[in-house]
């Protein structure tokens, strides 16, 4: 759990460090929304967001939910980026609601995370926590430190994907996952 009065002793001492004279609520205010908008995916667990399951017969051959937006902190430069998640996966016997693939990336990407190894992230958390057979995600994103800092990129979009089980081995399958994201 984040310990937002630490927290707010170390934005007061970073704005005093950058000649920023800041309101008195300042530090409390940012602390409080790095640690419950920004970094609050570390008190949410992966696998009880995947718990609640359906026993499901499905002859599909995955179950993809598109669109999903999603916001993460880049390590590197403590900056945000933004974008849309892609996930799908093969069920194995038990499915969950479509929600709750929002609540995983949400759960993964809450915190100071790589794009790639958040995509990684979830494609493992489906296999390990929900069993699936396979799992896909892709995502698309607008990183602060590349649009707002240095060449100052206000166009770029980065992509990164993760593919694992059956959706990372059967071409055909992965083909028509890609397909369906438009890429």
């Amino acid at each position: 759990m984040a310990d937002q009065k630490k927290m707010a002793e170390a934005v007061a001492a970073f704005l005093r460090a950058a000649g920023v004279t800041a309101e008195a609520e300042t530090p409390e205010r940012v602390a409080r929304a790095w640690a419950e908008d920004l970094l609050d995916g570390y008190a949410r667990d992966p696998a009880a967001v995947l718990a609640q399951t359906i026993p499901a017969e499905t002859s599909a051959d995955f179950v993809m939910v598109t669109g999903l937006r999603f916001h993460a902190i880049c390590p590197h430069h403590l900056l945000p980026y933004r974008g849309v998640a892609h996930v799908a996966y093969v069920p194995a016997g038990r499915v969950v609601g479509f929600g709750q693939l929002g609540q995983l990336v949400d759960a993964l990407g809450h915190r100071l995370v790589l794009q790639e190894d958040l995509a990684r992230g979830i494609v493992d958390a489906l296999g390990s926590g929900l069993g699936a057979a396979g799992a896909a995600c892709a995502l698309e994103a607008e990183q602060l430190c590349m649009t707002v800092r240095g060449d100052e990129q206000d166009r770029s979009k980065t992509y990164a994907e993760a593919f694992v089980g059956t959706l990372a081995t059967d071409a055909a399958l992965r083909a028509r996952f890609v397909q369906r994201i438009g890429k």
